[in-house]
């Protein structure tokens, strides 16, 4: 095995035992990169000068015996949506371009005061206004969608370009690219890591996550990221604990009835509900649960994210209309046209919901679902016609199963369970309680330890050298 093909934690233990250095940790990250970056297109930057120094730096603190902890020398890459004093962040559009940040974003600090060696900027979709990142290759099947926002941040990982990334996600843009790209996405419960200095889609609805190779990985950079921050001071409270490994016993997984199952594909209905046999063999006891104000869900997002997306943009978009792609120009100028009421109804909704959820989450611990209806779907496919006739499109789809964790502010996790019979790779969502962290990840990491798959090199089998 090459060192960028490592997990977090293995190449963490690596270099605390001296068999691996961060220099060559580094350098095999970014030989990587050089090979499988021209097709991919997961990266808008890549800052190998500087990421050599890093290294160099972190290798030298731990042969002093000042280890910061498990990311300290570990590389990684960052959705260009988070600043980082001195480099762009163009948010993957041209109406950035020019654009350098003058402070670190809270995420970038914590990260840096981690000792992670930052490798460069991810692609995103436009301004994270969608869910394919059409710029960026998957991992799995060049010829498919990356998915998106935070495609490139997956697909870094995914491939090993990164040991790890940053992603954001405001209706599943960390969970999506995750799912279709066979790694792990964790969004955090809403407000526990600090946005400040993150280009924001819909500030309601905005969350910051890892982007991992595995569950235990994803622990890792959430313990990193958590505290208190000055300049967002609603972030880092409640605190979190490492989860360990384990079985399930006396844990309550919530099965939707409704929703969650409603158009999806056979074969990721079949890889879910497997890995949900699964945990019942770990000794957890599966609850049917009923998913509060379904119908209202779709709605209740666009209602939500369109208005403040158009809000945060209104000053470009009038000033610089054509800079911004046509599917994203589209999006920010319907959102004039959502009226105070259309958008007080939504926050309405949405409280309803998290009123609803949180009398769900009195009855279960964690719920199991897809993370997405369908995987990786061809580049040039738009639409999706389900076994009912309906037909909906690509990012319609995509968003649907992940949007309501957004809504209710809940954390939510995305893992590999399989694979389709096209061999692409199949997500499972694991949604806990607000601040329930620790119990997501418990639940994920005894699934990827049962599963065998926590110590699985996924990079070997991702990205193959020949175009």
């Amino acid at each position: 095995m090459q060192p960028f093909e490592l997990s977090l934690a293995d190449a963490a233990r690596a270099i605390a035992t001296g068999e691996l250095s961060p220099v060559e940790l580094t350098d095999s990250v970014l030989d990587r990169v050089g090979a499988v970056e021209p097709r991919l297109q997961a990266y808008v930057t890549v800052a190998a000068d500087s990421a050599r120094k890093a290294a160099a730096e972190a290798e030298r603190e731990i042969a002093r015996g000042r280890s910061r902890g498990p990311l300290h020398g570990v590389p990684m890459g960052l959705k260009d949506l988070i600043d980082v004093k001195g480099m762009s962040t163009t948010a993957s559009s041209r109406v950035r371009a020019d654009h350098v940040a003058d402070e670190d974003s809270a995420v970038a600090t914590r990260l840096s005061a981690a000792g992670a060696v930052l490798l460069g900027k991810t692609h995103t979709h436009e301004f994270a206004y969608g869910l394919t990142t059409p710029q960026t290759r998957n991992a799995w099947d060049h010829g498919r969608v990356a998915g998106g926002s935070s495609g490139g941040s997956a697909v870094a990982v995914a491939a090993g370009e990164a040991t790890f990334a940053l992603g954001t996600d405001t209706g599943g843009s960390i969970r999506v690219p995750a799912a279709l790209n066979g790694v792990v996405g964790l969004k955090p419960t809403y407000d526990l890591i600090p946005r400040h200095g993150v280009t924001s889609l819909s500030w309601s609805l905005d969350h910051v996550g890892p982007i991992t190779r595995t569950v235990r990985d994803a622990g890792l950079v959430l313990a990193a990221l958590m505290g208190q921050d000055r300049r967002d001071p609603a972030a880092g409270a409640g605190g979190w604990a490492s989860p360990e490994a384990g079985d399930l016993s006396g844990l309550r997984v919530g099965v939707p009835r409704n929703y969650y199952f409603e158009r999806i594909s056979p074969d990721v209905e079949e890889g879910v509900r497997t890995a949900i046999g699964q945990l019942q063999e770990l000794g957890a006891e599966l609850v049917e649960v009923e998913i509060p104000l379904a119908r209202y869900i779709q709605a209740t997002l666009w209602g939500l994210m369109v208005p403040e997306a158009t809000s945060y943009h209104e000053r470009t978009l009038r000033s610089a209309p054509d800079l911004y792609t046509a599917d994203v120009r589209v999006l920010l100028e319907a959102g004039e046209f959502v009226t105070a009421g259309d958008y007080l109804r939504a926050q309405r909704a949405r409280a309803l919901m998290r009123e609803g959820w949180a009398q769900m989450f009195g009855h279960v611990d964690v719920i199991a679902a897809p993370a997405v209806p369908m995987t990786a779907v061809p580049s040039d496919q738009d639409s999706v016609e389900w076994a009912d006739g309906t037909v909906e499109a690509v990012s319609d789809s995509y968003v649907r199963l992940s949007s309501p964790a957004n809504i209710t502010g809940v954390p939510a996790l995305t893992l590999p369970v399989g694979q389709d019979r096209a061999g692409m790779p199949i997500g499972m969502q694991l949604m806990g309680r607000p601040l329930g962290e620790a119990t997501v990840l418990r639940v994920g990491r005894a699934y990827q330890t049962a599963a065998g798959s926590e110590a699985w090199p996924r990079v070997g089998r991702l990205a193959p050298v020949a175009a």
